[in-house]
């Protein structure tokens, strides 16, 4: 269905001579396509919240500890490793690189107290 939707967007480009970013944006439009981010953000959603149910299910995925929800931070907490995953849209981004350290590591504070 895709590539019959872009043979026939590619013959229109050739028959026209209006700038192709206006047929295109035209055609798709009218065959009802899905609204761009950019309209999306103009009709505003409201941010999806996070289902706290979903605790049962995940895990850190560098301990594979269960995770506590903070609902002040938005994020997911792994106590044992001092790691923050965030939540963007009520989905939690469970990357360890995208993840914050939520207190000093034990060395540091040891040669703090020094």
């Amino acid at each position: 269905m895709l590539s019959a939707s872009c043979g026939r967007l590619a013959s229109v480009l050739r028959s026209t001579r209006v700038l192709p970013s206006t047929v295109a944006r035209r055609y798709l439009r009218a065959s009802g396509s899905r609204p761009s981010a950019d309209q999306r953000e103009r009709t505003e959603e409201p941010p999806r919240a996070f289902d706290p149910s979903l605790l049962k299910f995940l895990v850190c995925p560098l301990s594979k500890k269960p995770l506590r929800y903070e609902a002040s931070t938005n994020e997911l907490i792994n106590e044992d490793l001092g790691i923050a995953y965030p939540i963007i849209d009520g989905i939690p981004n469970m990357i360890p690189q995208a993840a914050r350290m939520t207190h000093q590591s034990k060395k540091q504070e040891d040669t703090e107290q020094q």
